[in-house]
This record gives C-alpha cells, sequence and structure tokens, in this order.
C-alpha cells in the first residue's frame, strides 16, 4: 500500500519508523509542521517527525497550512492509497481527506469519544481515568469526530506521568496501525459510529494551566502534578516566584488551603482537603533539587 504519513509529535515516530521498515508497504511522502522557533534560545528547530527522517531520502512537506491549494496539489502528486495522521496539529479539510484511494486514518491517544482535542494524555491522568489508548478512526472534517475502525487499552497506572504514558502510547499505536490496514486490505474493517452524547474534549494547554489551585483537594491536584509533567509544568507561587513541582505524594494532614509547613525533610502543603508532601521541585532561576535541599535553603518555612 502506497502510504504518506502526516504527523508532527514525538508520539507519531514509532509508527512513522514501523511504516518506513515495512516490507508489505510504502511511505511516498511525509508530511509535517514547518521548523519554529524553539526552548530558551528560540532557535529554529525541526519537529521530532523530521528530524526521524534525517539521513533518509524522503519527501518530506512543510505547508504552513495544509488546507492551501498548493499543498493539497503536492500531496495528491504522492498518490497515496492511504494517509496516516498521528498528532499532526492541523484539521484536513474535505480536499485532502479526499485524496486517498482507500483511506484516510487518525491515531488518536484516547479512547474516543472521550478525550477528544489536543491534549488527550494530561486529560486522562487529571481525571483520574484507570484505562486509555490509541484510537484508529477514520478521519472527517471535525475534531477527532469519526468513525472508529479499531482501540488498543492500556491501564494507566497510580504513579502515570503524561511523559511515560506517552511514550507507552507511543509503542502500541504501531500494532494498532498494522491491524487496522490489515483489516482494510482484507475488506474487513468496520466503521462504529461515535457516540456524540459521551464527548469530552481536551482542549489545548497553555503554560498558565499548571498554575495549581490548594483549594482543590490533594487528590485532584497530585493528579494534576503528574498530568502536567512535563507540559505545562505544576506550579505555585513562593517568594514571588515561581516553583515548579514535578511530584507530590498524599500525606494525612490538614490546614488553610496553600499554607507551606515543614516536617523534619519533608515540604508540606495543606490543600482543600488533606495536603501533599512535594517531592523534586525548582524555584524559578535555579535549578531542580529535592524538597530537602530546597528547605535548607528556606529557613523561614516553620515547623508543624
Amino acid at each position: 500500500m502506497r502510504i504518506v504519513f502526516i504527523g508532527t509529535g514525538e508520539i507519531g515516530v514509532p509508527t512513522l519508523q514501523a511504516l518506513l521498515r515495512s516490507s508489505e508497504h510504502r511511505v511516498t511522502g511525509v508530511v509535517t509542521q514547518p521548523d519554529k522557533p524553539a526552548g530558551r534560545t528560540q532557535q529554529i528547530e525541526p519537529p521530532p517527525i523530521k528530524r526521524a527522517l534525517a539521513g533518509t531520502k524522503m519527501s518530506i512537506l512543510q505547508p504552513v497550512r495544509i488546507k492551501g491549494r498548493e499543498a493539497i496539489e503536492e500531496v495528491r502528486t504522492l498518490r497515496p492509497e492511504a494517509i496516516v495522521v498521528m498528532a499532526y496539529g492541523q484539521i484536513l479539510s474535505r480536499a485532502v481527506l479526499e485524496i486517498p484511494m482507500i483511506a484516510c486514518l487518525n491515531l488518536h491517544a484516547s479512547l474516543l469519544p472521550r478525550w477528544r482535542g489536543a491534549a488527550p494524555i494530561q486529560a486522562a491522568i487529571g481525571a483520574g481515568d484507570r484505562e486509555t489508548g490509541i484510537t484508529v478512526m477514520y478521519m472527517d472534517e471535525g475534531l477527532d469526530t469519526g468513525d472508529i475502525l479499531l482501540q488498543r487499552k492500556i491501564e494507566i497506572a497510580p504513579d502515570q506521568t503524561s511523559a511515560s504514558l506517552h511514550d507507552k502510547l507511543a509503542q502500541i499505536a504501531p500494532e494498532a496501525l498494522a491491524e487496522a490496514i490489515l483489516l482494510l486490505e482484507k475488506g474487513k474493517a468496520t466503521r462504529v459510529p461515535q457516540e456524540d452524547d459521551l464527548a469530552i474534549y481536551a482542549p489545548k494547554l497553555e503554560r498558565e494551566h499548571g498554575r495549581i489551585d490548594w483549594t482543590e483537594s490533594a487528590a485532584v491536584i497530585e493528579r494534576k502534578i503528574r498530568a502536567f509533567d512535563p507540559w505545562p509544568g505544576a506550579f505555585m507561587e513562593i517568594d514571588h516566584r515561581r516553583l515548579k513541582i514535578f511530584a507530590a505524594t498524599i500525606v494525612d494532614r490538614s490546614g488553610k488551603p496553600g499554607q507551606i509547613s515543614r516536617n523534619e525533610n519533608e515540604l508540606i502543603v495543606a490543600a482543600g482537603e488533606g495536603a501533599l508532601s512535594l517531592g523534586e521541585v525548582q524555584l524559578e532561576g535555579k535549578r531542580r533539587m529535592s524538597a530537602a535541599e530546597f528547605l535548607r535553603g528556606h529557613s523561614w518555612i516553620a515547623r508543624r
């Protein structure tokens, strides 16, 4: 099968690599987002999908808008029988969706219709979901609204972060796609419409979403800390500076929400219900360190 792969994020790299290794299919081209400034230095960097193709002779398209006439014609010249999309970052127009002869498939990192949108991994952890997975769906013009071809489920561990769950989902995606393509080839692929009444959206996250609301329960905040690692990062204010929190443990203590105290080498913050003992933290302008190290430089934090 002649396949065009469309994607940008790191999560799609294992799937693209599996397609490139396949002896049964041929990737005729790859579409990804344009190179963009990244990091503190704002140096121009290629997206992860493009980096994964370094050293190959693969045809790489990087249109600013894939809906543009020129971009559509470039994809059409690649003559795909199937288009495979994962974490691209733009909605495809009907003109693009109609290019492949067989299907345009999207791999989404949730069990649709739960968590449509840009941040399904963070949303699943933050909500306390016990499972998630990869959905392979037929694409339409909506936001993750297409009919489902198949799903692959995995459990969410109690200590799962977005980083670790991202990597786990990235590894099961190639197998899910391989099975979906095989079903298409055999004419056995089904189409199951999504139940729109059950749809929940996970909108794109901004840095400010990481600000902790200490009136929430310790259990909710602990999940958000894991959900926001590595992006956008959970944080609170101390000494008029942001304190980024990478991990926390629920403890049986109480106090005014946001009240900070110490217990031996523990840095404790009270929540609306219960409290959290903070693990690794990073004060704005400083290096990442343990809570015990942080306390040594902040003697004003009272013992309780």
